[in-house]
């Protein structure tokens, strides 16, 4: 099982990126599909999840109404965009897969699966 991110890079405040997390050797609607992002020295941060059959999205008050997370059901790959991009915003972000939206977990090994994270940085 792989999870792929991509899309990660270097931004202006105010800009947008989209990342993209491909998966393999299952499909989306098996899990819940999870981005987290982490910051130098900080906790692991729980940004927003998708459920897997109905696909209804929950966000993290830090990102609601910038981020967007969404399925590409026929690449099988999970995406976020992410809008209006802030200094703050700046971590490695990852995604994952559960059982559950896992917005109290503490750990990347808490998720059934994960990918290896794609470096966002928000600067001037």
């Amino acid at each position: 099982v792989q999870l792929v991110e991509s899309g990660g890079g270097l931004v202006q405040p105010g800009g947008s990126l989209r990342l993209s997390c491909a998966a393999s050797e299952f499909t989306l609607s098996t899990y819940y599909m999870t981005w987290v992002r982490q910051a130098p020295g900080k906790d692991l941060e729980w940004l927003s999840t998708i459920s897997p059959i109905y696909s209804t999205p929950s966000y993290a008050d830090s990102v609601k109404g910038r981020f967007t997370i969404s399925k590409d059901n026929p690449k099988n790959t999970l995406i976020m965009q992410m809008n209006s991009l802030k200094p703050q915003d700046t971590a490695v972000y990852y995604c994952a897969a559960g059982i559950g939206s896992g917005r109290y977990y503490s750990s990347l090994t808490d998720y059934k699966y994960r990918g290896q994270g794609t470096q966002v940085t928000v600067s001037s």
